[in-house]
């Protein structure tokens, strides 16, 4: 790895975070992965030697609980899906240069072979754990064959992961009150003999390691909290049939956690796209033991595997450990989550339907907002920016473009580019560089977009369509300049928009592939001659749009979730019960972000007879300095928590999903009770 700009001697391997093969994407999903096939793309484009590798993720309860589900063998299960990845990957121009899954050989024996050196190296030890057990069925519950609730932060959570409050890898024997998923029983917890990874001795390399990371802000700050902190050490084995089996030297009953193979398929899968390319085209050995250059495109969700648990295991295993992890944001559906559970989603089956060409939405995902920020999506949202943006700008401009150069010379007039346009065309393409070394994938499209604005500006203001008549000198050189344009845009746009990018290429009288041009070539003289182009975008008609709504709003209303109006009250409490809430007025005097937290504020509220220190999951709405002074009502009298770390003392009320604090209209002063 270095730290040289790209491009870089050494070759790169970007990778994506393995999808569970248990169920259909969502467009959420393909943030990722398109923003993974886009980086790789653009990297190849600045000359950088690229793999881009991925592969299913065959293992682990999720998998294994919704095989049982379906009454399928797991590996029958989990082998339907990766199929039908490898099929949407395609649709979405999502190009990898080997797609595996972890449950072939390669990964196997690779995987094994790191934990034995792992536990050659005294870094594995063994240890007797508390193992959530259904005694009525006389069986395990690892990880999602149990839920509970999150010990750090109270919210529901399955038992390895408290993916619906503070995100953070829970080990075995961690979750409280808890449950089988399968039987519904509830569980106890037995002593079981396990394997466990001792990244407490890594601690002072992962600090290091975290100051010269690389990525994004969320990706490199997120893990702090863990890194510089108690590091506990992380329990590597499960009690569970499906999986790859410890390497040990005695028989175990044991598989190896699912988050240890599924990282190491990164290095599994380039060594296949090696073994097929040959290593003199690509080593997979050198890269990932030398001197490669490693970025991770992953969820935010799963930064700590990435950001803690793996770099630990590749520098004890003697492999490369990554320069980079971008991390992407969610995407919300209507300011609302996406739930998968609900239906809540705009899966890519749907998106599909509807005959859209894949490069609207990879357009749109890339473009509506920096990598790291969740985004609302709604199909208004994405209308307008296909309308404007492609239609409108960059559609608009190439068409006439191309158009008049046709009817007109027949291709490109025999003039050279003007000193101005191609000064801005290398100040685009110097954007461009600048924005993949700065991980910004955003930019380096809207690199291309705004040098489509400046042609439309360019050809808008000089109207070569009059000049032909008064000075057809000066035409020809307006033209000329559209045109290299024209190729500028196309090279620049095409690792965003592919397959329209070659369709246009094409259209220029260019013979080879956009993908392989280098960036140097958007200053090459375009074709000579080409034939008539068509429209490169087409327009979503409101009617479209209105048809795209009802469909939506008739999945996502609720036949699967209850309304306000059919929400039951049946659950009724006593008036005595209710008088035993002591509800108060409270004024805010301090808010702060909890570390490590995207959800959490701390709170000073003063209640009246004293100040009290409360954590609320509000921060996503609110500015902390926005807080002071607000008249909140406060619980006053619920038992204290403590959540991510942090003791809470009371409860402040708010209302709905945009979390809308309870305040008062009137004068109230705190401490006074709410009647």
């Amino acid at each position: 790895m270095s730290t040289d700009p790209f491009p870089s001697i050494n070759p790169a391997v970007v990778t994506c975070g393995l999808p569970y093969a248990n169920g259909n994407l969502h467009i959420g999903h393909m943030r990722t992965y398109v923003s993974g096939d886009t980086l790789s793309r653009s990297l190849r484009k600045l000359g950088q030697t690229t793999a881009f590798v991925c592969g299913s993720d065959m293992h682990g309860t999720p998998v294994a609980v919704n095989a049982w589900k379906e009454g399928k063998p797991p590996k029958e299960f989990a082998l339907s899906w990766h199929e039908k990845y490898k099929q949407t990957f395609l649709g979405m121009s999502i190009e990898f240069d080997n797609y595996g899954h972890t449950d072939d050989e390669v990964n196997t024996l690779l995987t094994r072979e790191i934990v034995r050196t792992l536990d050659a190296s005294n870094h594995i030890y063994d240890k007797d754990i508390l193992v959530a057990w259904d005694p009525l069925e006389d069986q395990p519950l690892p990880d999602r064959y149990v839920e509970g609730v999150c010990p750090h932060c109270g919210a529901n959570a399955r038992g390895d992961e408290c993916d619906d409050g503070c995100q953070r890898h829970l080990e075995p024997g961690e979750i409280l009150n808890p449950k089988s998923i399968i039987t519904g029983n509830e569980a106890e917890y037995r002593n079981k003999s396990h394997k466990f990874f001792r990244i407490s001795d890594f601690q002072d390399y992962l600090q290091e390691f975290i100051n010269r990371l690389e990525g994004t802000t969320n990706a490199k700050n997120q893990p702090r909290e863990w890194i510089e902190g108690s590091l506990h050490d992380w329990c590597i084995t499960r009690n569970i049939d499906w999986g790859i089996s410890y390497p040990g030297e005695e028989e175990t009953d044991l598989v190896l956690y699912v988050w240890v193979d599924a990282v190491v398929e990164y290095i599994s899968s380039t060594k296949q796209y090696s073994d097929r390319v040959g290593s003199d085209l690509f080593d997979w050995e050198s890269t990932w033991k030398k001197n490669g250059e490693i970025i991770h495109v992953i969820g935010r969700d799963i930064i700590q595997h990435h950001a803690v648990f793996w770099p630990a295991m590749l520098y004890g295993a003697g492999f490369t450990e990554p320069r980079a992890i971008m991390a992407t944001g969610f995407v919300n559906l209507n300011k609302r989550a996406f739930s998968t559970s609900r239906n809540r989603a705009i899966w890519v089956d749907d998106y599909f339907s509807e005959k859209f060409d894949p490069d609207l939405l990879r357009y749109y995902l890339v473009t509506v907002g920096s990598l790291q920020d969740d985004i609302d999506f709604s199909w208004s949202n994405f209308a307008d920016k296909v309308n404007g943006e492609l239609v409108g700008n960059v559609g608009n401009f190439i068409y006439r473009s191309l158009l008049f150069a046709h009817r007109e010379y027949g291709g490109t007039p025999k003039t050279p580019v003007s000193e101005d346009v191609s000064k801005r065309i290398q100040e685009a393409m110097m954007e461009f560089s600048d924005s993949i070394n700065k991980y910004s994938l955003r930019n380096s499209a809207l690199a291309g977009t705004k040098l489509a604005q400046y042609g439309n500006a360019h050809i808008q203001q000089n109207e070569p369509w009059k000049l032909k008549k008064s000075n057809p000198e000066s035409a020809a050189q307006v033209i000329r300049d559209c045109l290299q344009i024209c190729k500028a845009v196309c090279i620049l746009l095409s690792p965003t928009m592919p397959n329209t990018t070659q369709k246009i290429w094409n259209e220029m009288g260019e013979s080879d592939s956009v993908h392989q041009a280098t960036l140097a070539e958007a200053l090459e003289s375009p074709s000579a001659s080409f034939q008539p182009p068509s429209e490169p975008f087409m327009p979503i008609s409101d009617k479209h749009l209105q048809n795209l709504n009802t469909k939506l709003g008739q999945r996502t209303k609720p036949d699967n979730e209850k309304s306000s109006s059919e929400t039951s009250f049946s659950d009724r409490i006593s008036f005595e019960h209710f008088q035993k809430l002591d509800l108060r007025i409270g004024e805010i005097l301090e808010a702060e972000k909890i570390s490590g937290s995207e959800k959490l504020l701390l709170l000073t509220v003063d209640i009246g007879s004293e100040t009290r220190r409360i954590v609320a999951g509000i921060q996503k709405f609110y500015a902390t300095d926005d807080l002071i002074g607000k008249h909140v009502v406060v619980v006053t009298n619920l038992e204290k928590a403590t959540i991510f770390g942090t003791e809470s003392d009371g409860m402040v009320l708010a209302a709905g999903d945009s979390a809308d604090l309870l305040t008062t209209y009137g004068d109230s002063s705190p401490g006074q009770e709410v009647r």
